[in-house]
């Protein structure tokens, strides 16, 4: 697997990772077996960063991933890159986050729980998942700043935020990564100022739900293939009203991926990993076959014409929906 590095202050990672939250929650029914071996596999291919939140089923994707990690060698954990994330709360009865909190003292509270779930004496990339505007960045970045200080986590992240509060935030202490939803689907939250905002102070950029929540690989046929659990029955773009039409997009991608000989999830990867070098997306699964099939992407030489030709599949504006619930909306970009 191929290597890129996370921002000027940031550490080295695979140029895909994995992201981990479907191995608990949100994408149908968890599968810990096959997860297990999609986490060994992942090892062989030399996928180094994995991806979790302490929200991903309140807690049980990173004590699931830390079963995992203790099976490893040092050596082996060595060569991981786990980053994890705070800042979202959850509601004790509904099991739903209902409080977005990045105050002080839930940095270093949400920090040692996360350290205990995931049985590791350190978090490599930590990342504040929502921020609270109420709360000023200075204070959360300081509060993180002393836990870089003590040893308990290596490099600092930020997820979803603006390139105003990225500005500030680096200003306190390095940022190695930002994290933000980014695909042929969706792609005014990066291009623009947030990238250049990044790329002047040197900050790299993880690219999430880079297949558009599964959309992207083509696999769906309608909305009847989401399960009665699937999540992705509450967004707006796998509605009733909307995917039909985000599906016919979806043919315009396959017809490109055939003309590179790839399957369609191949050829969304490659067309990100061809935006920049500081790039790199975390596709999330839970089985080995999807696994394997994105990770060649990495292999996969993008021509400028096909790369082209692949952003204009899907047209600016074409997508029908937004892409979180008005809620998960309103804590974004803050």
């Amino acid at each position: 697997m191929q290597q890129r590095q996370l921002g000027t202050h940031g550490p080295g990672v695979s140029a895909l990772g994995l992201g981990c939250m479907g191995m608990s929650t949100a994408y149908g029914v968890p599968d810990d077996a096959e997860s297990v071996r999609t986490l060994d596999r992942a090892a062989e291919l030399g996928v180094t960063l994995l991806d979790t939140a302490d929200a991903y089923g309140r807690g049980a994707n990173e004590e699931f991933l830390g079963r995992w990690l203790r099976g490893r060698t040092a050596a082996q954990r060595d060569g991981l890159v786990v980053a994890t994330k705070f800042g979202l709360r959850h509601d004790a009865a509904t099991g739903r986050v209902n409080e977005v909190d990045s105050s002080a003292a839930w940095v270093r509270e949400a920090c040692h729980a996360s350290l205990r779930r995931l049985g590791t004496d350190r978090i490599d990339l930590y990342y504040l998942h929502r921020r609270d505007p109420a709360v000023p960045i200075e204070e959360t970045v300081g509060a993180l700043a002393e836990l870089v200080a003590a040893g308990a986590v290596r490099y600092l992240g930020l997820s979803e935020v603006s390139p105003q509060t990225l500005r500030r935030a680096h200003a306190v202490h390095p940022i190695s990564a930002v994290q933000l939803e980014y695909s042929l689907f969706t792609r005014e939250v990066v291009e623009g100022e947030m990238l250049a905002t990044c790329r002047e102070l040197g900050i790299g950029v993880v690219a999430y739900s880079p297949l558009g929540r599964g959309m992207l690989t083509g696999a769906l046929a309608s909305r009847d293939d989401l399960t009665a659990e699937d999540a992705r029955r509450r967004w707006p773009r796998f509605s009733e009203a909307n995917i039909d039409r985000n599906l016919r997009l979806v043919q315009a991608v396959r017809a490109a991926a055939r003309a590179l000989g790839c399957t369609p999830a191949q050829a969304v990867l490659a067309w990100l990993l061809a935006q920049g070098e500081d790039i790199v997306p975390i596709p999330g699964t839970k089985r080995r076959a999807y696994l394997e099939e994105n990770a060649a992407a990495a292999g996969i030489a993008l021509p400028p014409e096909q790369a082209a030709r692949l952003r204009a599949s899907v047209p600016d504006g074409a997508v029908s929906g937004e892409r979180y619930p008005l809620a998960a909306l309103e804590r974004l970009g803050h």
